[in-house]
Protein backbone atom coordinates (compact mmCIF):
# COMPACT_ATOMS: atom_id res chain seq x y z
CA UNK A 1 0.00 0.00 0.00
CA UNK A 2 1.68 3.62 -0.60
CA UNK A 3 0.90 6.46 1.85
CA UNK A 4 0.11 8.49 -1.41
CA UNK A 5 -3.98 7.87 -1.35
CA UNK A 6 -3.75 7.49 2.80
CA UNK A 7 -6.14 10.13 4.47
CA UNK A 8 -5.25 10.99 8.02
CA UNK A 9 -7.42 10.51 10.61
CA UNK A 10 -6.33 13.00 12.68
CA UNK A 11 -6.37 15.74 10.57
CA UNK A 12 -8.14 14.66 7.47
CA UNK A 13 -5.67 15.41 4.90
CA UNK A 14 -3.64 13.41 2.74
CA UNK A 15 -0.58 11.53 5.17
CA UNK A 16 1.70 12.07 1.83
CA UNK A 17 1.44 15.89 2.82
CA UNK A 18 2.57 15.18 6.54
CA UNK A 19 0.37 18.09 8.15
CA UNK A 20 -0.02 16.29 11.11
CA UNK A 21 2.71 14.64 13.69
CA UNK A 22 0.45 11.47 12.84
CA UNK A 23 0.83 11.99 9.00
CA UNK A 24 4.27 12.35 9.77
CA UNK A 25 4.61 9.21 12.01
CA UNK A 26 2.88 7.02 9.36
CA UNK A 27 4.06 8.30 5.85
CA UNK A 28 8.12 7.58 8.14
CA UNK A 29 6.55 3.81 9.01
CA UNK A 30 5.39 3.02 5.54
CA UNK A 31 9.20 4.55 4.10
CA UNK A 32 10.62 2.44 6.24
CA UNK A 33 8.66 -0.81 5.88
CA UNK A 34 9.13 -0.18 1.67
CA UNK A 35 13.33 -0.62 1.99
CA UNK A 36 12.70 -4.61 3.82
CA UNK A 37 11.74 -6.39 0.82
CA UNK A 38 13.77 -9.67 0.20
CA UNK A 39 14.58 -7.35 -3.34
CA UNK A 40 14.69 -4.04 -2.01
CA UNK A 41 18.54 -3.80 -2.31
CA UNK A 42 18.69 -4.79 -5.88
CA UNK A 43 18.40 -2.11 -8.46
CA UNK A 44 16.35 -2.78 -12.04
CA UNK A 45 19.16 -3.90 -14.19
CA UNK A 46 20.44 -6.56 -11.69
CA UNK A 47 16.39 -8.33 -11.33
CA UNK A 48 16.32 -8.07 -15.04
CA UNK A 49 19.43 -10.39 -15.05
CA UNK A 50 18.24 -12.55 -12.34
CA UNK A 51 15.32 -13.44 -14.22
CA UNK A 52 16.99 -13.95 -17.77
CA UNK A 53 19.44 -16.30 -15.43
CA UNK A 54 15.95 -17.64 -13.85
CA UNK A 55 14.36 -18.41 -17.51
CA UNK A 56 17.71 -19.67 -18.94
CA UNK A 57 17.80 -22.37 -16.35
CA UNK A 58 14.28 -22.98 -16.22
CA UNK A 59 15.14 -23.65 -20.43
CA UNK A 60 17.36 -26.13 -19.65
CA UNK A 61 15.66 -28.18 -17.15
CA UNK A 62 12.71 -28.12 -19.45
CA UNK A 63 15.01 -29.14 -22.39
CA UNK A 64 16.84 -32.27 -20.95
CA UNK A 65 13.65 -33.04 -19.45
CA UNK A 66 12.00 -33.32 -23.30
Amino acid sequence: MTYDRLVCANCASPVSEGRCRVCRAVRQQMLEEQGQGPLAGMNPAMLIALMVVLLAALALVAHQTA
